[in-house]
């Protein structure tokens, strides 16, 4: 079942500006134990821009963790403002992964829509 996020109020937005694939690492983490911890059920967006934006290369060989969390209904997002600045396409980035006019705008606009912000 599809789910149609923007009518969504009480999601999770997880916010990532850091390329540190240790720090990229626990962030996932953190992810898969919310959902672990809140159910499946959840529903999960992980933005990323500025550095940040390279676990969604792949950049950072943590490709298969986020694969796993797509799969378990994370949405993944990669800043198009990022994209650009990189000259990168959206062919660049791994499979499945949404991008967003502006990062750091989504964050805001799901904090609006009343999800919960979390920076881990």
């Amino acid at each position: 079942m599809s789910v149609n996020r923007d009518t969504v109020d009480d999601g999770v937005v997880v916010h990532l500006p850091e390329a540190d694939p240790k720090r990229q690492e626990t962030v996932l983490r953190n992810v898969a134990n919310l959902l672990r911890a809140l159910g499946p059920d959840t529903v999960v967006e992980l933005v990323t821009h500025g550095p940040g934006v390279e676990l969604c290369t792949g950049e950072t060989g943590l490709a298969d963790t986020v694969a796993d969390l797509q799969q378990r209904g994370v949405t993944v997002c990669a800043c198009a403002n990022t994209v650009a600045a990189r000259q990168l396409a959206e062919s660049d980035l791994l499979p499945g992964v949404t991008v967003v006019p502006s990062g750091i705008a989504h964050l805001v606009v799901r904090q609006r829509q009343g999800w919960s912000y979390l920076r881990p």
